[in-house]
Order: C-alpha cells, then sequence, then structure tokens
C-alpha cells in the first residue's frame, strides 16, 4: 500500500467512520477500486486508523470527558459497551471471515439502508433530550443494539442511533452517545488488533515504513472525523435518515456491481 493510497484510505475512514454508511464497505470499496491487497498490514491499518477518529470525538466533547470524575458518565459507557465486547470476543474469528465476504457486506448495507428510509417515522416520539436522563438499562440496551454491527457493513453508528432512538432518545442525543460509544469500543478492538498483529507477526508494527503509514492514516482520520461529525449533526437534526438510507442503498448497489464483475471475490 503506497502512502497516497493510505491517505485515501484514511480519508474515507474519517468520513465513514460516524456516519450511518458503514465505514467497512467503503473501505471494501475503495480498496477495490485502488486495487490495494488485503494483506496483514492492510487489514491492521484499516482498524487502527480508527485512533484518529477516537480522538476526534474527545476534542469536539472534551468537556464530557474532562475532569475525570464524572463516574455515572462513564459507567454507562462502560456497561454500554460489555455487550460488544463480549460477543467480539467469542466471535472474533467468525467476524474475520465475513470481512472476507463482501456478500455479506452488500446485503447488510442494503438492508440498513432500507431501515434509514423509515426510521424517523418508526421511533418519532422522543422524550430524552439529556445525556443525564438515559439510565444505566437503556445505556445496555442501545449496546445490544451495537452488537449488531458486528456484522460487516450493518454500521457501528447506524445500530447504536437506531437503538437510541428505539429508547426514546432524540436524534441528536442518540447520534451524541454514538460517539461517546464509540471511544471504549473502538479502542478496544484497535488494541485486540495490534495485540494480535504483535504476537502473530511483530515486523508489521515495527516497521518504519508501516509506523509512518499509521501515523499519517491516523492524523488524517482524526481531521476528516471532527469535520464530518459536525456536518452530521447539524444535518440529522434538521433532515433526518433518509437521504443516508438512499446513500448506503446505492452503495449497496455498486458493491453487488463489483461482485457481479468478479472485482470483489
Amino acid at each position: 500500500m503506497s502512502t497516497i493510497q493510505a491517505i485515501i484510505l484514511a480519508i474515507v475512514e474519517g468520513i465513514t467512520e460516524f456516519l450511518p454508511i458503514s465505514s467497512t464497505g467503503h473501505m471494501i470499496i475503495a480498496s477495490s477500486l485502488m486495487h490495494i491487497a488485503s494483506d496483514e498490514f492492510v487489514k491492521l491499518y484499516e482498524v487502527a486508523i480508527q485512533l484518529g477518529a477516537i480522538v476526534s470525538v474527545i476534542i469536539l466533547y472534551w468537556k464530557k470527558f474532562f475532569p475525570l470524575n464524572r463516574w455515572n458518565f462513564y459507567f454507562k459507557l462502560i456497561i454500554a459497551v460489555v455487550p460488544a465486547l463480549i460477543l467480539g470476543f467469542l466471535l472474533g474469528d467468525k467476524i474475520d471471515q465475513w470481512l472476507q465476504s463482501p456478500t455479506i457486506v452488500a446485503t447488510t448495507m442494503l438492508i440498513g439502508g432500507i431501515v434509514l428510509l423509515f426510521v424517523d417515522n418508526i421511533f418519532n416520539r422522543s422524550t430524552i433530550d439529556s445525556e443525564d436522563k438515559i439510565t444505566y438499562g437503556k445505556g445496555f440496551i442501545i449496546g445490544l443494539w451495537q452488537c449488531l454491527a458486528l456484522i460487516p457493513g450493518t454500521s457501528r453508528s447506524a445500530a447504536s442511533i437506531v437503538g437510541g432512538m428505539q429508547q426514546k432518545l432524540t436524534r441528536r442525543l442518540a447520534a451524541e452517545f454514538s460517539f461517546f460509544l464509540a471511544i471504549p469500543t473502538m479502542a478496544a478492538a484497535t488494541g485486540f488488533k495490534l495485540l494480535q498483529a504483535y504476537k502473530t507477526n511483530p515486523a508489521i508494527i515495527t516497521d518504519p515504513n508501516n509506523i509512518k503509514l499509521l501515523l499519517i492514516g491516523s492524523f488524517i482520520a482524526f481531521i476528516v472525523a471532527m469535520i464530518a461529525i459536525k456536518f452530521f449533526i447539524s444535518y440529522l437534526q434538521r433532515y433526518g435518515f433518509k437521504l443516508f438510507g438512499i446513500y448506503r442503498i446505492i452503495a449497496a448497489i455498486v458493491l453487488f456491481i463489483l461482485i457481479w464483475k468478479g472485482i470483489l471475490v
């Protein structure tokens, strides 16, 4: 993978990570169009640059995270992230197999797109507009919804936001709680992937060129994710999810075409 390819993938990651359109699906499309071989480092890179996106949430919402004595806030996130951590650990090998199936990604992209066309009408009676009103029980249920994102192409953001709306959160609060929930979820996934790579093939992480690409990718993902988050919150409050649903359906069709043409197998 060249530096230019790494930069493009980082931009794709930054744009799609917090939008309900599946970063995995877009990574697959981008990698395919650029003819990037899916080797061990590329798989690690696509996960590791999520750290940059995580930092963007902390910077944008720093008042939520500092000072560090907001135990109630942190406990809610811990409770909400537990289901995904447990299932992610138990299904790790299966998830890797799913990631290698573009058909699964395209199918979940399509189903998720159809759901987003109607979600604003289905969950239109929000009563919770403050993070303080989110109970531990509601946080846990939102965490269960997030587990759907273990199926590649579902979108962690989409699953947790829809889960929040199902629990009566406003669209804005559901999106923000999804951002907060991403921090422990993605940090755990990235840390596990880095540790796994170090144990199986330390040269992947210690190679100077790989380190350079990881640093560049993480920084670009950080900058782009900040812009994407600001846009998403503003757009979501005004217009809802329908456009994202249409976009997902189009992206799924692109994936199916790439599969049909034999470009993705």
